[in-house]
């Protein structure tokens, strides 16, 4: 059973093109992986020995998206926001994602329990 696990927040309002958002998320897990590295070794080397369980969501806007930022800072969990460089699809500096954790399930759902998957 997995007992920690990697949440990759997505702003649905952008309607990225697929690859666009595959990237991103990617982004993020990297990101959040080394700030964890950081921050929560042991939540990271948790993680990574059960196997990297990530879960990819979806938040109305970008608003939501730091609302959940504040939260996870609050609950001591890594996290990460991506801004896009603005080469294809986007602004440069458009907010896409929220990278939390690793971090142990009943931290991180304290967070993002109840948002809808992507």
């Amino acid at each position: 059973m997995f007992k920690y696990k990697q949440v990759i927040v997505v702003r649905a309002d952008l309607k990225m093109s697929e690859g666009k958002l595959a990237v991103q998320v990617a982004h993020g897990s990297i990101a959040a992986v080394e700030r964890s590295r950081k921050e929560k070794k042991e939540w990271l080397d948790a993680w990574l020995r059960e196997g990297q369980k990530k879960v990819v969501v979806e938040v109305v806007n970008d608003e939501e998206l730091r609302r959940l930022q504040e939260q996870a800072a609050v609950l001591g969990i890594p996290n990460n926001l991506i801004q896009d460089a603005g080469l294809t699809e986007l602004p440069p500096g458009t907010t896409t994602v929220l990278a939390l954790g690793p971090a142990p399930n009943e931290v991180i759902d304290k967070v993002t329990r109840g948002l809808p998957l992507l």
